[in-house]
């Protein structure tokens, strides 16, 4: 079983930059989409950007569209997300998923999460 692990969470200021990784360790019948989603206390869950496993198209939401990039290292199974220009709006703890293969896209293996806080 895939199992995921994030790091490169912390505080920053507005403005800043953060670098998210999730690395991937453990069995892997193969993967059909990685993302990163987010979420703050009280709301659900959102997407913020993926990439698939199949033909690299990368996903945003509009909301980090031109400020966030979502990388990948597919020999690693590891997934980026570096974020630039950070807003407040952006605080949440940020968690990495996978889809595998034959699961038509639906996310069903999610890290841990890990905290970004954006504050002065």
């Amino acid at each position: 079983q895939l199992q995921l692990v994030e790091s490169g969470g912390g505080q920053v200021q507005p403005g800043g930059s953060l670098r998210l990784s999730c690395a991937g360790s453990g069995r892997s019948d193969g993967l059909y989409n990685m993302g990163w989603f987010r979420q703050v206390p009280g709301k659900k869950r959102e997407f913020v950007a993926a990439i698939s496993w199949i033909n690299s198209k990368i996903y945003y939401a509009d909301s980090v569209q031109g400020r966030f990039t979502v990388s990948r290292d597919a020999g690693r199974t590891t997934l980026y997300l570096q974020m630039d220009s950070l807003k407040p709006e952006d605080t949440a703890v940020y968690y990495c998923a996978a889809a595998p293969l034959g699961s038509s896209g639906n996310y069903s293996i999610w890290g841990q999460g890990t905290q970004v806080t954006v504050s002065s």
